[in-house]
């Protein structure tokens, strides 16, 4: 069986391509399809395989500045040449889920999120003070045409799978389909809390508009307690201009070097709405407890403080997106002792075999209902 993986783009290690290694890992001899592809921007368990680009790869500054050509993605997308795959694995927070699949493939979707700039995120990424006069009013123009070619390809798909309930029902708004929920696989084993945590609190992420990494600094600002920001994107100067002293950037660093920050850390800050939350199941892996807000996927890998009953509480959610509701939540987490065993053991929910004997049986499901459809064409 010859087998083809799907994925948004291949620029930096994030949860989106954690999740590509694990799929990868399912099946050795699968080859990838990517819109750009930045060598040495993955690891090589994703180099190491054979890397099949689009158009875009060919155009101006196309591995830095991607982004900048979102209104070429779905013509970019839909002329990968699939033919002779007998299975497609899409893995897709954008446009990766819209490809077309050759006659008689199964498609199959790991739904990381439908295309968060013209869906949940809109305003994050095109509201005011996020982007120039111009580019709001072209993505006017764009964004419903792109939400109707986004819910038309839909239909290209035999079977979704989200990464949490959260995007599962966010598949039903979007596309009016169900899917199947298979959890993201997190390398748990690779973390080891410390003896003694340190007095700074930590925040890993991609700095994108969606992330909140401004609601963090704007609460750190107003308590002046120490925070440490690792990661880049294209928020980074703006964020690191308008930071106080008190909250440091890293940049980007290796998995060794986070791993050692969450180990000892007093707590792990997640302000935005995750689609899932790798990190923050990473954070608990390694004993640090998690302040996040309580919306999306945070409901799903975070046991809140204030839960009744069930299991040991992992972290604290505030419920309201502003620097005073996040203080306060740091506040009652700094008060809080938790159990790291507990911590330990809910991350341990979210582990690599887990994942693969998920998306395996999803595969299966979708193999068997696909023996009963009546053939048709992919949709233009």
């Amino acid at each position: 069986m010859r087998v083809a993986v799907v994925h948004d783009w291949l620029t930096g290690m994030r949860g989106g391509e954690r999740v590509l290694e694990g799929i990868l890992e399912l099946y050795p001899d699968a080859e990838l399809f990517t819109l750009v592809h930045a060598q040495g921007s993955v690891t090589a368990r994703i180099e190491d395989r054979p890397i099949h680009t689009s158009f875009l790869q060919r155009l101006p500054r196309s591995r830095t500045h991607w982004r900048y050509y979102l209104p070429f993605f779905p013509a970019a997308i839909e002329r990968l040449d699939l033919h002779g795959y007998d299975l497609v694995l899409s893995s897709s927070h954008c446009v990766a889920k819209s490809v077309r699949p050759p006659q008689g493939a199964l498609h199959v979707s790991y739904c990381h999120t439908p295309m968060r700039y013209v869906w949940d995120q809109y305003d994050a990424y095109f509201g005011p003070g996020r982007a120039s006069l111009p580019v709001r009013m072209a993505m006017r123009m764009l964004a419903p045409r792109l939400r109707a070619w986004d819910r038309r390809t839909a239909s290209r798909v035999h079977a979704f799978v989200a990464n949490s309930r959260n995007v599962a029902g966010r598949i039903r708004r979007a596309y009016g389909r169900a899917a199947d929920v298979v959890y993201p696989p997190v390398d748990v084993a690779r973390f080891q809390p410390a003896a003694l945590r340190e007095d700074f609190h930590l925040l890993v992420s991609a700095l994108v508009p969606y992330k909140r990494v401004d609601l963090a600094i704007a609460a750190f600002r107003d308590a002046g307690r120490e925070l440490v920001i690792v990661g880049a994107g294209p928020e980074y100067a703006r964020l690191r201009r308008d930071a106080p002293s008190n909250v440091r950037f890293t940049g980007s660093l290796t998995d060794a070097e986070v791993a050692a920050l969450m180990a000892r850390c007093r707590s792990f800050v997640q302000p935005g709405e995750e689609d899932f939350g790798i990190a923050s199941v990473e954070a608990q892996a390694a004993g640090a407890p998690v302040v996040a807000y309580g919306a999306g996927g945070a409901l799903e890998t975070v046991n809140d403080l204030d839960a009744a009953g069930g299991a040991p509480p992992t972290g604290v959610l505030f419920r309201s997106l502003d620097a005073a509701s996040l203080n306060a939540a740091i506040e009652r987490a700094e008060k809080t002792t938790f159990d790291t065993e507990g911590l330990v053991a809910n991350a341990r929910r979210f582990a690599p075999e887990r994942f693969r004997a998920g998306l395996t049986h999803a595969i299966e499901r979708a193999w068997a209902g696909k023996q009963h459809e009546v053939p048709c064409t992919s949709p233009r």
